[in-house]
């Protein structure tokens, strides 16, 4: 563990403490000031971004007016999915964070996690799309439309608040942590004004990850699960026979791990399966330089996002299961974005 590791720790449990409530504390209300000016220049920002950069194909932006995993990339994948069986051919841009260099690069199932970040390896790898990273996602749209020009729409893996990047449609994922406080950065965990203001933006549509809404705002609601247990080994080589029914796993010791942004949610999930766990809770984007448990002990869970980031050629008395999750999305919801993309709400082909 870096000496930073435990300032950052300690940083992320305060700011959970005083952000993941339902109304200010005192401590957010002391924050006040500061998220008053960071509204006062996201206000200026928007009114003076200059006009967006279209492209050849309509974009949906996918992402979060919170900080912190809201289930956006579950979503994406979702989305990717629904799209293609309507006979849609999406391509995924996202920044990519944590990678080395910020232009805009390809990313395929061979690449390294520290080239292209995590979350697009994992989204490349379990969609088959074409996925473009880079800082810049208007580079990044444009570099995936030369590299694949049989595209017909771009999902935007984030990018909500990157508003160069011209978007036919937005969809704003919450999970059960809704707002939040509902206030700015520092106070609160909003990025932006919530709920927003038009800025003469496309309209929004709203995905609840968790199955129930969790802001006064109407939306749609989607439902999450995990179902299977896949060894380390086989899925990295994608050997479906391998996997287990999560109810296999049931009636033993087991240590949950998880690097992401809110892993409470992942424990939260498997322990509604009926599974006894301990935690080990991990900074979101973990690196996994090195396996943060003991050599010994029970069986470890963890999550896709963890997975592609763990070799499974490394010598481990321990069991590692990977558990995938699944995100189903009500077909209104699907029908609303190709509405919205296409001008025609297309029915899945057969």
């Amino acid at each position: 563990m870096s000496a930073a590791e435990p300032v950052r720790a300690a940083l992320e449990a305060f700011f959970r403490r005083i952000w993941w409530t339902p109304r200010p504390g005192v401590a957010a209300r002391l924050l006040w000031p500061l998220a008053a000016l960071y509204g006062l220049l996201w206000r200026r920002r928007a009114v003076a971004a200059p006009p967006a950069r279209a492209l050849p194909v309509p974009v949906l932006v996918v992402g979060n007016v919170v900080v912190g995993g809201a289930g956006k990339t579950p979503t994406v994948m979702a989305v990717v999915a629904a799209l293609q069986r309507r006979g849609h051919r999406p391509g995924i841009v996202s920044r990519g964070h944590g990678r080395q260099g910020d232009a805009a690069q390809a990313v395929h199932p061979g690449c390294a996690v520290g080239e292209v970040g995590d979350e697009p390896l994992l989204m490349a790898r379990r969609s088959g799309v074409p996925v473009v990273v880079g800082r810049d996602r208007v580079a990044a749209a444009q570099a995936l439309c030369r590299q694949s020009p049989a595209i017909d729409v771009i999902v935007s893996d984030d990018g909500l608040q990157h508003l160069a990047l011209a978007r036919t449609a937005e969809l704003v994922v919450f999970d059960e942590r809704g707002a939040g406080n509902g206030l700015l950065l520092p106070a609160g965990p909003l990025r932006e004004p919530w709920p927003a203001a038009s800025l003469g933006r496309t309209v929004r549509h709203l995905l609840y990850t968790a199955g129930r809404a969790s802001t006064p705002q109407d939306g749609h609601l989607a439902r999450r699960t995990l179902r299977q247990a896949w060894p380390l080994a086989a899925w990295h080589a994608g050997d479906a026979a391998a996997a287990r029914p999560i109810e296999a796993l049931r009636g033993r010791p087991l240590l949950a791990a998880a690097g992401l942004a809110a892993p409470e949610k992942f424990f939260a999930m498997l322990r509604a399966e009926g599974l006894d766990i301990d935690t080990l809770p991990l900074p979101d984007h973990f690196a996994y330089a090195r396996r943060p448990w003991p050599d010994d002990g029970p069986d470890v869970l963890v999550t896709e996002k963890d997975a592609i980031k763990l070799d499974p050629a490394v010598p481990s008395r321990r069991r590692i299961w990977v558990l995938p999750l699944d995100l189903a999305l009500p077909d209104d919801l699907i029908d609303a974005l190709a509405l919205a993309l296409f001008g025609a709400a297309s029915p899945p082909t057969r």
